[in-house]
């Protein structure tokens, strides 16, 4: 599954705003880490471990539905990849980029800027504390005897 984000604004640089839904500011400035799908939920500014995140912005001013080239995203948290200025369908931005959680960082809020036109727009995402994904070496697995006596 590829998430691919939607929604939380940001006003300008002046503090973080994290809110459940797009409001874009006047200038029509978005920001936001992965967005819902018609079957996952809850996806809007979260990180997704093991899975494809994406940073999504709403950018005006550049060629047609396109996105300034001169767009930016950053965070103290997040490795920023490849970026695609261009429209998305069914989410409200026209760049993106591939982005990847730094090695050691904690469960916590963080913040996603994008630098669109000269100015900062900001959103805040969590990244959840990480699920066991394999079993411990030596432990009991069910139907498989060792717990018989």
């Amino acid at each position: 599954m590829v998430a691919i984000g939607a929604a939380l604004l940001a006003g300008p640089a002046t503090g973080l705003a994290q809110q459940s839904a797009p409001q874009p500011d006047p200038g029509g400035v978005t920001v936001q880490l992965n967005d819902d799908t018609a079957y996952e939920l809850g996806l809007v500014n979260k990180y997704v471990h093991g899975d494809a995140n994406v940073a999504l912005a709403q950018c005006p001013g550049g060629q047609g539905l396109k996105a300034p080239t001169s767009t930016t995203f950053s965070s103290p948290v997040l490795s920023i990849g490849k970026y695609d200025y261009g429209p998305l369908i069914g989410v409200p931005a026209n760049v993106s980029a591939e982005v990847e959680l730094k090695k050691d960082t904690a469960p916590g809020n963080y913040p996603l800027t994008v630098n669109c036109n000269g100015k900062s727009y900001t959103a805040t995402f969590s990244v959840p504390a990480r699920q066991v994904s394999a079993v411990p070496s030596g432990s009991a697995h069910a139907g498989d005897g060792s717990m018989a006596s």
